[in-house]
């Protein structure tokens, strides 16, 4: 990412000085930033204040990139939240009831078939369309105010824009994962023991179809940050989203480089959650990794 952004065409302090810049001002803003060394010092110098806890100043804004982006990672995380949540409820409900409903199956299908070909600024214009100009239900830009219950109201089209594709995916996972452990030989003599429908479901389906499901999970809430991006800027929010798009714009590198880093670091922790629910629903998971 550094080489990428650093070997690409332009030159953030010619962008600084302004296009009547002389060559000696724009040749002192270079020495200012640190832009005149070799890229293997300035990559090391990055390298060795990120183990000191510090993220860089952005070459844009002249401030430490930690303050620049505080602010915007607590609007992405619940953004990010609010569309997990969404896609947990619809990816599991749809799934599950396509599965052991055949007249619903197809229907569902169907849809999900659909959520996953819409791409996301797509789903936004026709939700702020019909949602924020049509009905005046949400609204169409912004994050609200300083109240949690306005700021989910703001972000109630955003998070279902980031949700459709996701919820699709994680509903066909799970129809599939409910289907295969439903047709299960031990479900069968549950059935055939006469047991309620809703303990089978609970203990005998759900359980054991939990593993892949919660690998999609796990899959899905860590790509959001990623997805995040195209949702923010269909919305005029101002999240890590938006920070990346107008850092690589502005080729600031500090900047983008942290926004990257985070990302890397949210999707191992989310990995590294789903691996440890995975051993708690699972022993056999559980007694393998304590080998």
């Amino acid at each position: 990412m550094f080489a990428a952004l650093n070997l690409s065409p332009g030159d953030p302090a010619s962008r600084l000085a302004g296009p009547r810049a002389s060559e000696r001002t724009i040749a002192a803003i270079r020495r200012e930033l640190g832009l005149d060394q070799p890229l293997s010092t300035r990559f090391w110098d990055w390298l060795t204040g990120l183990f000191h806890g510090d993220l860089g100043t952005s070459l844009t804004y002249r401030q430490s990139v930690s303050s620049l982006l505080g602010p915007r990672v607590a609007d992405t995380l619940l953004l990010v939240g609010y569309a997990g949540v969404l896609i947990v409820v619809l990816g599991v409900g749809l799934g599950v009831w396509s599965a052991l409903s055949r007249r619903t199956g197809t229907v569902v299908t169907a849809l999900t078939g659909v959520g996953l070909a819409v791409p996301a600024f797509v789903a936004a214009s026709a939700l702020v369309a019909l949602l924020a100009v049509k009905v005046h239900w949400f609204p169409a830009l912004g994050a609200g105010g300083p109240s949690l219950a306005d700021r989910l109201y703001h972000l109630t089209l955003p998070a279902v824009t980031l949700a459709i594709a996701w919820a699709a995916y994680l509903a066909q996972i799970t129809r599939a994962a409910v289907r295969e452990e439903a047709g299960r030989e031990h479900v069968e003599t549950a059935r055939s023991r006469a047991l309620p429908a809703g303990r089978i479901l609970r203990r005998h389906i759900l359980r054991n179809a939990m593993i892949p499901i919660s690998t999609a999970v796990g899959l899905t809430v860590g790509g959001l940050i990623a997805a995040d991006v195209v949702v923010e800027q269909a919305f005029g929010l101002n999240g890590l989203g938006a920070a990346l798009v107008a850092a690589v714009a502005q080729k600031d590198t500090p900047v983008v480089q942290a926004v990257g880093l985070l990302m890397v670091v949210v999707f191992i922790v989310v990995n590294a959650a789903t691996d440890l629910l995975q051993a708690a629903l699972d022993p056999r998971i559980r007694a393998v990794s304590s080998r």
